[in-house]
């Protein structure tokens, strides 16, 4: 049995790795397109094994303390984030200010599925 904050963390954490794994899984193979295909692809799937040995049981603990609508928005942002600081550091992409408003809005729409109804 978790702790309630254990219960709050733990998905949480499990969703970052697994947002880790599903970022390389799906753009990693951009910094390499001599690459044929068919390998990217392939390596693709394997790296997308371990996320979803992650993701699935997030969701699943994380069931029990949030809605599927606030696991969804702390998915949304975790995406957005890993991404982001994949695409700088891995690619070698520019955030750029259109990204950051963007990304930012993204977060406010998280922020409003949290928000206590009115």
């Amino acid at each position: 049995m978790l702790t309630p904050i254990t219960a709050r963390i733990v998905p949480v954490a499990m969703l970052v790795a697994s947002n880790v794994f599903m970022t390389f899984a799906w753009y990693g193979h951009l910094k390499d397109k001599q690459t044929p295909l068919f390998w990217a692809i392939l390596v693709s799937w394997l790296i997308a094994l371990p996320e979803y040995m992650l993701a699935v049981p997030a969701n699943r603990i994380g069931s029990a303390t949030y809605t599927v609508a606030q696991l969804k928005a702390i998915q949304e942002v975790i995406t957005l984030s890993v991404f982001a600081i994949f695409s700088v550091l891995y690619l070698g992409q520019k955030i750029t200010y259109n990204h950051i408003i963007g990304f930012t809005l993204i977060a406010a729409g998280a922020w409003f599925i949290f928000r206590s109804p009115a």
